[in-house]
């Protein structure tokens, strides 16, 4: 078992920026790669990015990938989304989810653990 506590979500202008946090517990933080999701208001949960278990592979969203900055600090049993020139497409509630196998995936259903969420909302 895995828990992930998300933070750092908050209100922002247009053009700022944002680090979101997640805090893992539980089994052996580096087993597991890390993804973060979104899901805004009546729209479904989609992928944002994601980091294999030892931090050697990243994947974004496309429409991320030059503003959006995974990392991942194992000796701290933390993952960051660095997410810069934010945009109010942006807003929704970011969630990190953990993958037992420890390798990127970008779906929803192939990720085993999941944090409560963080609103990030990015005003224009």
């Amino acid at each position: 078992q895995v828990q992930l506590v998300e933070s750092g979500g908050g209100l922002v202008q247009a053009g700022g920026s944002l680090r979101l946090s997640c805090a893992a517990s539980g089994r052996t933080f580096t087993n597991y790669a890390i993804a973060w999701f979104r899901q805004a208001p009546g729209k479904e949960r989609e992928f944002v990015a994601a980091i294999s278990w030892n931090g050697g592979s990243t994947s974004y969203k496309i429409s991320v990938k030059d503003r959006f900055t995974i990392s991942r600090d194992n000796a701290k049993n933390t993952v960051y989304l660095q997410m810069n020139s934010l945009k109010p497409e942006d807003t929704a509630v970011y969630y990190c989810a953990a993958n037992r196998f420890g390798f990127i995936r970008t779906g929803v259903r192939e990720y085993d653990y999941w944090g409560q969420g963080t609103q990030v909302t990015v005003s224009s």
